[in-house]
């Protein structure tokens, strides 16, 4: 009972973002709502913004592709925001705003996979492959834990990280960089969570 605590109360860097910047976010929340946006505007907004990033990656224009990207990081952080601030978060709501997160993973790392194979870059277009594999599993293996009655956030490279380690190496055009780091850091986050749940389940 006192681990199942402990991981109840595990926060992840992402939450820890989340608090940190509350005070940006909540105002520029309160403001949006007022003026009549609706968190699922946001949210849909954030994925035509990382299909328009990945449209110009696909093209090669990795700095603006990038940068657009990086621009799209607070958008997405702003459904919740603005959800919570109207006091209407409801379990749909984070369950589409998680989906449509992965949709915005995978048009970016699509695009990349498209350029990659243009190019005829096979060992670039490997390590989007598997850097696309590992970001996918890290979000399935907890989905599919949850479905079991138990939760992991556990993990050194969690969606927030993914965000912070891809976005930069885009805008200064090192893609191969942060793709490898997610290629083999996000899959190990994966491990990590089915090892969590496989000790979790040992605890029981």
């Amino acid at each position: 009972m006192e681990q199942a605590s402990e991981d109840k109360n595990h926060i992840t860097f992402t939450d820890q973002m989340r608090i940190r910047f509350r005070g940006i976010l909540d105002p520029v929340g309160a403001f949006l709502n007022r003026i009549g946006l609706m968190p699922n505007t946001m949210t849909i907004l954030g994925l035509l913004g990382n299909t328009i990033g990945a449209v110009l990656l696909a093209q090669g224009k990795m700095t603006i592709g990038g940068l657009i990207i990086l621009a799209m990081g607070p958008v997405d952080a702003l459904d919740g925001t603005m959800a919570r601030l109207r006091g209407e978060p409801s379990e749909f709501g984070a369950f589409v705003d998680s989906v449509i997160d992965r949709y915005s993973e995978l048009v970016i790392f699509g695009g990349l996979l498209f350029f990659f194979i243009q190019q005829e870059d096979w060992i670039a277009a490997l390590a989007t492959y598997l850097a696309a594999g590992g970001s996918v599993l890290v979000s399935y293996v907890r989905a599919r834990a949850s479905s079991l009655g138990y939760d992991t956030k556990v993990g050194i490279l969690t969606r927030m990280e993914r965000y912070l380690v891809l976005a930069p190496t885009l805008v200064f055009n090192i893609p191969l960089v942060g793709l490898w780091i997610i290629a083999i850091f996000a899959n190990l986050t994966a491990l990590q969570r089915i090892w969590d749940i496989r000790r979790q389940t040992k605890v029981k």
